[in-house]
């Protein structure tokens, strides 16, 4: 860390579908590591119409994807981040919603980290309650008051409020970072 440099405050927009936010996390990480940072991941439902039971990505689709999983992967693997595709694209609804849960008990970051893990590190469903579970244990969070609290609709305010926040300064994509304000 720079001695005397200025706080940088960042905000980030992502969703757990989103592998350039799984592997920006990195890059964020980076920073931190050269300078004080604040950095708070907020959520955006880059798929709001994904069904409940995810989307099968078709072999057309995942051929034209190739490239672009390609330059992932070599990111990922320089940030020492496993990097895998899976076939099916989650409805995250229900992990940006836990996601809420993890805030509000401050335990966000991490079980923001484990999440993301979970889908590009090993593939796994993360609207899955087993894999949002074991992601709320894994972090010191008690996965079972947390689904209580997610299937009560505790926090679907809550992300519907960010998610509209998010669109009323401008964010269409993730990941988006705003710096300092800007």
């Amino acid at each position: 860390m720079k001695d005397g440099a200025r706080p940088v405050s960042i905000v980030v927009y992502s969703d757990y579908v989103c592998p350039w936010c799984y592997v920006g996390a990195a890059v964020v990480d980076r920073l931190a590591a050269e300078r004080p940072t604040s950095v708070e991941w907020r959520p955006f439902f880059l798929r709001p119409d994904t069904p409940p039971e995810g989307m099968r990505l078709s072999a057309e689709m995942q051929a034209r994807m190739g490239p672009a999983h390609e330059r992932l992967r070599t990111m990922a693997a320089e940030a020492g981040l496993p990097m895998v595709f899976p076939d099916v694209i989650p409805n995250t609804r229900r992990a940006l919603e836990a996601t809420e849960y993890a805030r509000v008990q401050g335990r966000h970051e991490p079980f923001h980290r484990a999440v993301a893990h979970g889908y590009y590190g090993e593939g796994l469903d993360v609207n899955a309650w087993a894999v949002l579970g074991s992601a709320a244990t894994e972090v010191g969070l008690d996965a079972t008051e947390m689904r209580r609290q997610v299937d009560a609709g505790a926090f679907r305010i809550a992300l519907d409020q960010s998610i509209a926040e998010a669109r009323d300064i401008g964010v269409t994509a993730v990941p988006t970072y705003v710096i300092d304000g800007r």
